[in-house]
């Protein structure tokens, strides 16, 4: 299985060429982007031309780009409202699917295949409306990503809008054969489980966030450091036709010392061998 490792590990640092150097000296044979500005600055000329530059001369490929979640360089803990495209202000989903679309941008220097993204909220509602509000994001994020080489991936996340089963229903209702799905396996793991998450998205399933929790809360653990049943996950993953990418998301607080990290990501990975 294809391994990539997710920025969001180092989501406290500015991303540059050296940590990229680990994700590769690691096992890595890709890497996600976390696009958050105080991590990747996509709207900085020079940020994205010196992680361009650095992926033209590397093996390392940009495999996906994970989109924005806030506009701003806090997280949103200066006040700047989540990004939500399917919150039910016009303007709110309008300036999120903007800003989404200046984290694309960043695939004209940058030879991304994937944007993963999120539909909303843990908080939002399942409802006609939300049905229509997605197929309208999906679409129009679509169109802006296609001429750039990018496939959209949307994530099963916490709330019902996005269960497997409902992410399924949209994508068949909008006949999005070209739109994958990230399932990450933590959220499964709280809601529905990993065996139902594969079984009921199948091989729509083009990555797979992985990173573990004790199924109450999204605690972005190293494989192993909560409750998910890893060998019955990676048996049900290998049983797709096409087994997808496997995306190692440990959460910022989990990583260690850079120098003793190198060893854990390859443990991590050899789960999947």
């Amino acid at each position: 299985m294809f391994r990539v490792l997710s920025t969001h590990m180092f989501l406290n640092h500015r991303l540059h060429p050296g940590l990229l150097e680990l994700a590769e000296r690691s096992g890595a044979q890709a890497v996600e982007i976390f696009a958050a500005r105080q991590h990747f600055d996509y709207t900085s000329r020079e940020d994205v031309a010196e992680l361009a530059e650095w992926f033209r001369s590397s093996a390392l490929e940009p495999f996906s780009m994970h989109a924005p979640l806030f506009p701003d360089r806090e997280m949103g803990r200066s006040g700047a409202p989540a990004l939500n495209v399917l919150h039910p202000e016009k303007a709110r989903r309008i300036d999120s699917m903007d800003e989404i679309k200046r984290a694309l941008e960043a695939a004209e220097h940058i030879p991304l295949r994937n944007l993963v993204l999120h539909l909303g909220e843990r908080n939002d509602e399942w409802s006609q409306r939300t049905i229509e509000l997605a197929l309208t994001a999906i679409e129009h994020l679509g169109a802006f990503a296609r001429p750039l080489g990018v496939r959209l991936l949307v994530e099963n996340l916490l709330s019902d809008p996005t269960t497997p089963q409902h992410l399924v229903m949209i994508l068949e209702l909008g006949h999005l054969n070209n739109v994958g799905v990230c399932l990450d396996l933590g959220h499964a793991h709280i809601t529905v489980g990993t065996a139902e998450a594969i079984a009921t998205l199948g091989n729509r399933i083009a990555s797979v966030h992985v990173h573990d929790n004790h199924g109450t809360k999204d605690e972005h653990l190293w494989p192993g450091g909560g409750t998910i049943d890893w060998k019955k996950t990676v048996e049900d993953l290998k049983a797709l036709s096409a087994p997808p990418a496997t995306v190692l998301e440990i959460g910022s607080a989990q990583a260690d010392a850079h120098a003793a990290l190198p060893e854990k990501i390859e443990a991590a990975f050899a789960l999947f061998q």
